[in-house]
């Protein structure tokens, strides 16, 4: 797939089948988080990969929003190690770019995701003892879309680009 194809095609999903990905899916998903760019290229980051029917209950008490995908990445910033600039760190920031990185290519390899970042971090922080250098930034389910799963109607809404874009 070209990279605007991509980019068109790339929608969340809000009802996953039961099919597990397929290990050289995964893999090329967490590579594209692995060369994701981050600042001064520190890459302050830790993936979680859930995909066990334990650990898939644990993601369950933290969140509602699994919406049944077989697999679900938790994405941590790592705090002590980003990037600071006085009271600023990029650890978040760094977080969304590898996350935005991995959903994208889930979509090119054809898996189905949903950005996550409604939950509950003291859950995920107690069930998957995440330590307190770690900050869970979001979560990304990944699978393939269920036969029945709603379109989702807000995908093909933009504002127009004079209103994003000003030249100056």
């Amino acid at each position: 797939m070209d990279f605007e194809e991509i980019i068109r095609k790339r929608t969340a999903v809000r009802k996953f089948s039961t099919k597990k990905i397929e290990k050289e899916k995964l893999d090329k998903i967490l590579e594209a988080g692995r060369l994701a760019p981050t600042a001064k290229n520190i890459q302050p980051i830790k993936i979680y990969v859930v995909d066990t029917q334990i650990g898939l209950s644990k993601i369950d008490k933290a969140t509602r929003c699994r919406y049944g995908a077989q697999t679900v990445l938790i994405i941590c910033g790592n705090t002590n190690e980003a990037y600071h600039k006085g009271d600023y760190t990029t650890y978040e920031m760094d977080s969304c770019i590898v996350a935005t990185h991995m959903m994208l290519e889930a979509t090119n390899v054809g898996v189905d995701n949903i950005w996550i970042e409604l939950f509950d971090e003291n859950v995920l922080r107690s069930e998957f003892e995440i330590p307190s250098k770690l900050v869970p930034v979001c979560l990304l389910p990944l699978g393939y879309k269920d036969t029945d799963c709603p379109v989702n109607p807000l995908h093909k809404i933009r504002k127009n680009i004079s209103e994003l874009v000003e030249y100056k």
